[in-house]
Order: structure tokens, then C-alpha cells, then sequence
């Protein structure tokens, strides 16, 4: 078990890369058409004289959601919206808007040893104005009890690797189409490691999210609306293609805590 620990622990310590050395695409997937995706958020975050990648949600004119891994650390993060390629500053309907450490909430109860907890809030600072290319996911509603999701249809999405050989970033955003699969058996893969916050998806096929696409979202799409059910966390270091379960944290676990500092309930 330590062994797999330490593996899994290892991608989730390095999925927030570097824009110019580390991270890429989501493996295996597929290119967004632009403004398929208008609730992704892409972060660059400072961590002291460096700079660090990761995804995120948006949930509202102000929030945005994603990984406590990726924040907890940072002294700042530019937020990119709107966004489909992240290396065109000019490209038309992107916004990027800078937030200072005082607009990153991370969880206060976030564990970097067991990856627990690994949710994070990012407050912008004026509101945003919606158009085609930036729209909310919706938070799933509260409820005494939640679907789980297994066996259903989900939609993960990125700029993260697009292989374990790439060593660049995508300038496109990707996404796949996967699966839910259950706790007990991603726990086949990682040893009793999953606990019910968290939420995991299937690698077959090498279809996975993978490094530089830590935070960002994965939505189960009902009725016509967008549901953000899970924030990538972690994988297994010995590669994202080897097809192993990806693991998010599970949005319904945290509706509370959400509620607390944001305000948003559904």
C-alpha cells in the first residue's frame, strides 16, 4: 500500500506544472470546439519566484472552484475565462483577471499526505459578466441523499497532458468522455485510499485526465444544464495512459462548505 500511496501522492504534488515545461492535454481525448466548455476556468498561480498550472470551475459571477492542492501554496493566481487557446492573450472573449492570496480559499482541513479534503475557492474580484463563452456550472442541489454516479456519463476537461511523454503544454483545451466507476472498485487500484468524498472515473483506453488538469471540473450533464460533480485531484505517477482510475474530489461532499464561504446554494 505505501508503494501505491506514494505513486498516487506523487501525481497529485506535480499536477499543478509549470505553463512552459510541465503539463499539455487531457490523454487521449478530444479537442473543444470553442465555447464548448464556457464554465472552464484555467489558473496560472504564483508560488513564491515560480509559476504553476491548473484547472478550475466557475460556479458563479465570483467563485470559482477547484483543487486545494493547487492553491495551497500560491500567493496569487490569474485567472483565465473564456478561454480555448491559453497561449493567445488576444484571443477574442478571453478574459484574464488577477486575484491576490486574500481571493484563495483553500480547505482548511485539506491533507497533502491522504489528499483529503482537496477542494479549494478562488473569490474574483468584481463580478463577470456572462456571454457565450463564460457561463456557470451549476453546484448539484442539496439533498438528504446523492446519486453516486456510477455507470453514468461525465464529461472531464483541460489543459493537461495529452501523453506521459509530453513535455509542453496544449495551447487548445481538451476533454473526454468517460465513466463513473465505484469506490470499491477504484479502491482495487489504490488500496483503500478512497474515501466516499471522493469520486473516481475509468482510465480504459488510456483515456484520463492527467497532469496540469488538477482542479478543473467534472460535470454530469442533466437536463440540459451542466452539474459540476467532481474537481480533478490525483492519479497514479506511473502514468496517466496505464489506465488507471482518475480521482476527483466529490462535489456533493463539500456543498456545505461551499455554502459557507460563498453564499451559493442550489
Amino acid at each position: 500500500m505505501k508503494l501505491v500511496f506514494a505513486l498516487a501522492l506523487l501525481v497529485a504534488c506535480a499536477a499543478a506544472g509549470t505553463i512552459p515545461d510541465n503539463g499539455s492535454r487531457i490523454t487521449n481525448g478530444e479537442v473543444a470546439k470553442k465555447g464548448q466548455f464556457p464554465y472552464q476556468a484555467g489558473l496560472s498561480l504564483q508560488m513564491g519566484g515560480s509559476s504553476a498550472w491548473c484547472g478550475g470551475t466557475l460556479i458563479s459571477d465570483r467563485w470559482v472552484l477547484t483543487a486545494a492542492h493547487c492553491t495551497v501554496d500560491a500567493d496569487a493566481v490569474e485567472v483565465y475565462l473564456g478561454a480555448f487557446n491559453i497561449k493567445d492573450a488576444n484571443e477574442p472573449g478571453q478574459e484574464r483577471i488577477y486575484v491576490s492570496k486574500a481571493g484563495i480559499f483553500t480547505h482548511e482541513e485539506y491533507n497533502g499526505l491522504t489528499i483529503t479534503n482537496d477542494i479549494a475557492l478562488i473569490k474574483l474580484p468584481a463580478p463577470v459578466e456572462f456571454n457565450d463563452l463564460i457561463q456557470p456550472a451549476k453546484l448539484p442541489k442539496k439533498s438528504a441523499s446523492y446519486s453516486t454516479y456510477v455507470g453514468d456519463t461525465v464529461v472531464a476537461s483541460g489543459w493537461g497532458k495529452d501523453s506521459d511523454s509530453a513535455t509542453s503544454v496544449s495551447p487548445v483545451l481538451n476533454f473526454i468522455d468517460t465513466t463513473v466507476i465505484s469506490s470499491k472498485t477504484c479502491n482495487i487500484y489504490y488500496l483503500g485510499m478512497i474515501t466516499p468524498n471522493m469520486i473516481c472515473i475509468s482510465g480504459k483506453d488510456g483515456r484520463s485526465t492527467c497532469n496540469g488538469d488538477s482542479g478543473g471540473p467534472l460535470v454530469y450533464q442533466e437536463n440540459g444544464e451542466n452539474i459540476l460533480i467532481g474537481a480533478t485531484s490525483f492519479g497514479i505517477s506511473l502514468g496517466c495512459e496505464v489506465g488507471w482510475p482518475g480521482v476527483f474530489t466529490r462535489v456533493t461532499s463539500y456543498l456545505d462548505w461551499i455554502d459557507s464561504k460563498t453564499g451559493l446554494v442550489n
